[in-house]
């Protein structure tokens, strides 16, 4: 597959149309709006991977959520995920400040870069496993492009799913499943030439409210990918 830049894959990733149902659920909830935003204009349509061109981490997500990421046109950003994610991001100096709330509000990744394995806002957060095969190749080509990644965070098990199929193809690299379990806050080693994966919750509010997910689980995981990081 031909690498490209990122701002013209960016670009590919914003006029796709791939996947009719989620063409039409992500621009009826931008018609419809959540009473909270309604008077928001709604981005509504499928959301780019964004962050550092150089960056030394790849953090994957699942999907853009329907009000958060599909309103604002930036994956984690105008949600509670995305206050917990970047929370734990600043901490660990990977973003300026600790807050996300819309795509010109002076949020920067330095050294990292966040994507999904699903680009639009899918019903339900359940993705169809068409949708999210063919969402793959933007993956794919993420992995081709970013040549400086040293560690790559899979947040849920849907992300680390899609990246061992996104690493095969890339790659032909076979991340097994038996040998590379989900586990929170687990690493494994891929291959000497190759990033270090790194494993966590998603932090969405069902995990965070619940306790499966506390801010010190997360800073772990983020202490673990520095520590990682400073010995590459």
């Amino acid at each position: 597959m031909r690498a490209r830049t990122l701002p013209s894959l960016q670009k590919e990733v914003i006029h796709c149309t791939q996947c009719p149902r989620l063409v039409q659920y992500c621009s009826e909830i931008a018609r419809t709006k959540r009473r909270a935003y309604r008077e928001e204009e709604y981005w509504g349509k499928p959301v780019p991977g964004w962050g550092d061109p150089d960056a030394r981490l790849l953090m994957i997500g699942l999907a853009p959520a329907a009000h958060g990421g599909n309103r604002t046109g930036r994956v984690f950003t105008g949600d509670a995920s995305g206050d917990f994610l970047f929370r734990a991001l600043h901490k660990a100096g990977f973003a300026n400040q600790p807050t996300s709330r819309h795509r010109k509000d002076g949020l920067q990744l330095k050294g990292a870069y966040l994507t999904a394995v699903v680009h639009c806002a899918p019903p339900d957060n359940k993705p169809l496993p068409a949708e999210v095969e063919t969402c793959r190749r933007y993956l794919v080509e993420e992995l081709t492009i970013l040549t400086k990644v040293k560690a790559v965070l899979v947040f849920g098990k849907i992300a680390l799913d899609g990246f061992r199929a996104a690493l095969r193809e890339s790659s032909g690299i076979d991340l097994p499943a038996a040998a590379t379990p989900f586990q929170h806050g687990a690493s494994y080693e891929i291959a000497r030439s190759k990033p270090r994966l790194f494993i966590s919750y998603h932090p969405s509010r069902q995990n965070t409210q619940t306790g499966r997910l506390t801010e010190p689980m997360f800073d772990a995981v983020f202490l673990k990918i520095q520590a990682h990081l400073d010995r590459s």
